[in-house]
């Protein structure tokens, strides 16, 4: 999307934060990339209908300021299909970056909603040839686009640079992951490499998401980072000695292709 910026205007709609008095947007442009991220602030309580009637005429509201054809309309999940399908896009494109059915508390509505999706945009992709092969039949311009690096970005982490300062007293070796830490996350495999290897320091850098902390296991040498900045990545790899991948093999791992930098 950052390079899409370059010359055309992209918008990023996110999905509704329930916190406001009444339904508000919020509008950030990004400095780096010029992609202008619009964020909706709903009241706690809506319906289902109330919620999709607000967010609608929060688009339109949008769409209306800022007009540019053509329009493209870049799904990355199908939830946000209910109050966007009525938008005269000139193309729609579904980009399935995961089996979003097989996460932990997928919407029920959420299959019947990516049938819609399939039946009405112009074009597929799939972020790896697990997601592809179970679309290829189901639309007939399906194209697997796995996930690829940013080398310029994460190649800063084999030069000389700053040690973060909660990584910076760590013992060595060092073994990370960073990411979303949810439930892929085989947990008993990194309890076990913990206890398995004392002297061994596991840095897990990411936001907790979808499972409560205290599923988390505890060791002294298992360190839980937190989530950080695009930025900052580059400096938490400089000192690892190893990257980790610790995922499950459980229904929300099948599908998936997690993004390796070499």
């Amino acid at each position: 999307m950052s390079r899409f910026a370059r010359d055309r205007k992209v918008i990023v709609w996110e999905e509704p934060i329930h916190d406001a008095p009444s339904a508000t947007l919020d509008t950030h442009v990004c400095d780096c990339s010029g992609v202008t991220i619009l964020t909706p602030h709903l009241p706690a309580g809506l319906s289902r209908h109330e919620e999709t009637e607000t967010l609608r005429a929060l688009l339109d509201g949008a769409i209306t300021r800022d007009p540019a054809r053509p329009l493209i309309c870049w799904y990355y999940t199908p939830m946000m299909l209910p109050f966007s399908d009525h938008l005269a896009a000139d193309c729609i494109v579904y980009d399935c970056m995961d089996e979003l059915a097989n996460f932990k508390g997928a919407p029920s509505e959420l299959l019947p909603l990516e049938q819609r999706l399939l039946d009405s945009c112009d074009l597929v992709f799939t972020g790896g040839h697990s997601l592809y092969e179970a679309r290829a039949a189901r639309h007939p311009s399906v194209h697997a686009f796995p996930s690829s690096v940013d080398a310029t970005h994460f190649s800063t982490a084999r030069a000389a640079g700053p040690e973060p300062e909660d990584q910076a007293e760590l013992p060595s070796p060092r073994l990370g992951f960073y990411g979303v830490v949810d439930e892929r996350m085989d947990l008993a495999l990194l309890e076990g490499l913990a206890d398995a290897r004392p002297e061994w320091s596991i840095v897990i850098v990411g936001p907790v998401v979808k499972i409560s902390d205290a599923d988390l296991p505890r060791r002294p040498n298992l360190h839980y980072l937190g989530g950080k900045g695009y930025a900052e990545l580059p400096d938490y790899l400089r000192g690892w000695d190893v990257a980790l991948m610790p995922f499950a093999i459980n229904e929300a791992t099948r599908f998936i292709s997690p993004t390796k930098t070499p």
